[in-house]
């Protein structure tokens, strides 16, 4: 049975308009929800956020490390500007509730388009920083690469995380190179990620105007910024040394290399002589996907391509190598049909789901996001990298809709415009 209020409008028996639930249907309860947002996390909004917690939270030698580039930092900022060059062109009234990000790539489905690029150091930034984000990425269902500069054994990482990349820096020595192919394969790797452009370090002056160096000197002013953050020093330094000891360069050779702390330095040398044929040599070795990252030319892609390899990541390094690079975007706009059917995954710069989804647009398969997540580690271990992947990934989710597109294939080249 119905009535009418003043103004007319019908009501139920119990005084709830149509189609509104009376108050004896609703429910409350004092559970969390497990997709709240933790309480410390609550001004992380956006992955720039994370960078500006880091700030406070490590000592400015080890910030310094992950946030600088090379140089005058010309190729960091034109890696991230790039993709303010580029304009919308969105579709409206498209229906859009059936929108999935879901991307396959190499033979597996990863439930978002991006993942977590090489990250060099990262345990002596966040503790066992290698396995938490080897672990977020298998709890986000999005692929991890493991540096060569680990800290942690890529042994370890694969148990934690089996499907999980192995990127290498290889000197041009093909007897060396096979015996790390080899090792990386017999632990179970099935993606080999060979980086490109780092023949010599590049010239980061930021690390010595704040202290840090390699191997770590414990001078006055490291220890002054270590003592000025102790939830840097006692939970990382100080828990790594107690409960595994001195952390060593894992991954650089087929066999385990020095201390971090030693002055026996890492096996850096004869990098400046690897070459194509070092390539063609590994792709004749190695019965898995090949990556070639660190490319920035056409030309390079092709010869790459040429040498084998299933797919090429267009990178700056993050503007730590070369300064004055071009930016990767620009790099994968200028690529249009030499991409063929090889595989095209973007670095450098990429801060938000419109960032992703430019990239894709321009003919992108994928996508890495590197510092903001090393700094989620830092101060959020793996909760606080699962919740920058989930702003990441709910930033598409939300964009899809408004471009007008329910998969991300459906993106061309029709949807960008360069400002």
């Amino acid at each position: 049975m119905s009535a009418t209020t003043q103004d007319g409008a019908a009501t139920t028996q119990d005084g709830a308009a149509p189609g509104i639930t009376s108050s004896e249907s609703f429910r409350t309860s004092v559970k969390r929800s497990a997709e709240a947002t933790p309480f410390r996390f609550r001004d992380l909004l956006a992955l720039d956020d994370f960078e500006r917690h880091a700030r406070r939270h490590l000592p400015p030698m080890i910030f310094q490390y992950v946030a600088g580039g090379v140089e005058t930092g010309a190729a960091m900022r034109a890696a991230s500007g790039a993709y303010e060059h580029y304009r919308f062109r969105p579709r409206m009234m498209v229906d859009t509730a059936a929108r999935n990000q879901s991307v396959t790539l190499f033979g597996s489905t990863y439930r978002a388009p991006f993942g977590v690029p090489p990250l060099g150091g990262a345990a002596f930034v966040a503790y066992r920083g290698d396995l938490v984000l080897a672990e977020a990425a298998a709890r986000m269902g999005v692929p991890m690469i493991l540096s060569a500069s680990a800290l942690i054994s890529l042994e370890d990482v694969i148990a934690r995380n089996p499907d999980a990349w192995f990127q290498a820096y290889l000197a041009g020595d093909q007897l060396r190179i096979d015996r790390l192919v080899d090792r990386v394969q017999g632990a179970g790797y099935r993606t080999l990620v060979v980086t490109a452009d780092t023949p010599v370090l590049g010239n980061r002056e930021h690390n010595i105007r704040s202290g840090f160096s390699m191997p770590i000197r414990v001078t006055p002013k490291v220890a002054v910024q270590s003592a000025l953050h102790p939830r840097w020093l006692l939970g990382v330094v100080a828990r790594t040394y107690l409960r595994h000891g001195a952390p060593h360069f894992e991954n650089t050779e087929a066999e385990r290399g020095p201390p971090m702390m030693s002055r026996a330095l890492r096996n850096t040398t004869a990098r400046d002589r690897l070459s194509w044929r070092h390539l063609e040599a590994i792709r004749r070795r190695w019965d898995g996907n090949l990556l070639v990252k660190g490319l920035l030319t056409v030309e390079d892609a092709v010869r790459a391509r040429e040498c084998g390899a299933d797919g090429i990541i267009l990178s700056s390094h993050g503007g730590r190598q070369l300064d004055y690079a071009p930016a990767p975007l620009d790099v994968l706009a200028e690529l249009g049909t030499e991409k063929r059917a090889m595989k095209v995954i973007v670095d450098s710069g990429i801060r938000r789901g419109t960032d992703v989804l430019k990239a894709l647009a321009l003919g992108a398969d994928f996508v890495l996001v590197g510092r903001p997540l090393m700094f989620a580690a830092a101060i959020g271990g793996v909760p606080g990298v699962l919740h920058a992947m989930t702003i990441l990934k709910d930033e598409i989710h939300r964009d899809m809709a408004l471009l007008g597109v329910n998969r991300l294939d459906e993106l061309t080249p029709d949807f960008v415009r360069r400002a």
